[in-house]
């Protein structure tokens, strides 16, 4: 029986350490505060994110780094994409030879305009071939609870992807293989920028009609820049980008969503940020795909738009406004 750690007990860490406990996975789920350690064993749940999903005996909170890699034979990163970096550098000296390593972390490095794993092989060049990625349409609360979800598992090489798909499969956990690591990436991270305009035209009672634009042209966006990075297309059109779009975009549970959502209202970045409890990675997201997009010479106009939104001050309104008074072209340029 294989023994993971989680490193993140944010609500995804959480949902997907829950999951591989009830699997009857042993697991370590590793957060940095003592104090958010000591709270989940003396609750014996995650209160803030999962109220009322027990954890099953399976799950030891822990705030031993060391300890929590030295026994896993796989490690789970799932911090915010901004912390990716420092922590793959922390674990690099305590991870077991061959230990499987998984990102769940979404976004594109700003400095670097590098991908969770790309970051992951660079930091830990002697688990290079063994960095895989888990991304999909999953909410954690729904996970959490244990309602049925399928998800992409990808790695460059496609016996570390089946690794993957074998420790997480389970009775309501449906995982497919996939050896695009560029698509599903591209795909988790752009899909959260285009989630927060999606939330802004529902903030401003725009009605579905625009969401449905906006989808679909975040989806050319997205295409466009994953086919430029090397993508296959048909990757686009997965679990892994389409389904995880269309789920950000819609759904109540959506983080990104509810950030644009805000803003269409008339709430300040500022206030919304310091209110949330987790990252909307999308915030963040939104300046590194656009950096990455410019830098490719590549047109992503939502990108632009949310952008400006987020980071000039332009009103959430004049920026859907500009976006649909964008010169005529046809669908497919």
């Amino acid at each position: 029986m294989a023994s993971v750690a989680v490193l993140g007990s944010g609500s995804w860490g959480t949902a997907l350490a829950i999951h591989l406990a009830r699997l009857g996975t042993p697991v370590t789920l590793w957060a940095r505060n003592r104090r958010t350690v000591e709270a989940l064993r003396s609750a014996g749940e995650h209160s803030a994110c999962h109220p009322g999903q027990r954890f099953p005996p399976e799950l030891t909170p822990s705030a031993d780094l060391e300890q929590a890699c030295r026994v896993a034979d796989a490690v789970v990163v799932s911090c915010p994409s901004h912390a990716v970096r420092v922590l793959g550098e922390e674990i690099r000296p305590l991870l077991r030879p061959g230990a499987l390593i998984v990102s769940t972390s979404k976004g594109v490095e700003q400095a670097t305009h590098a991908t969770m794993s790309d970051v992951l092989e660079a930091v830990l060049p002697e688990h290079a071939t063994r960095v895989s990625v888990l991304s999909g349409p999953s909410f954690a609360r729904e996970v959490a609870q244990g309602l049925p979800t399928a998800v992409t598992a990808a790695a460059r090489y496609l016996s570390v992807a089946e690794e993957l798909q074998r420790l997480f499969s389970g009775p309501t956990f449906r995982v497919y293989t996939s050896t695009d690591v560029v698509g599903v990436e591209i795909g988790g991270a752009v899909k959260n920028v285009i989630a927060v305009a999606a939330g802004v035209s529902d903030g401003l009672g725009f009605g579905h009609n625009t969401r449905a634009a906006l989808i679909t042209r975040g989806l050319a966006e997205i295409s466009r820049l994953g086919i430029h990075r090397g993508a296959n297309p048909a990757t686009l059109y997965g679990l892994s980008c389409l389904g995880d779009l269309v789920l950000t975009c819609t759904g109540d549970l959506s983080r990104n969503r509810t950030v644009g959502l805000r803003l269409g209202r008339g709430e300040r970045l500022e206030e919304i940020i310091a209110s949330m409890v987790e990252v909307a990675e999308g915030v963040r997201n939104t300046a590194s795909v656009r950096g990455l997009a410019r830098s490719a010479g590549l047109d992503m106009p939502i990108t632009e738009q949310m952008y400006a939104v987020l980071y000039e001050g332009k009103p959430p309104a004049s920026a859907v406004t500009d976006l649909l008074g964008r010169r005529q072209r046809p669908e497919l340029d």
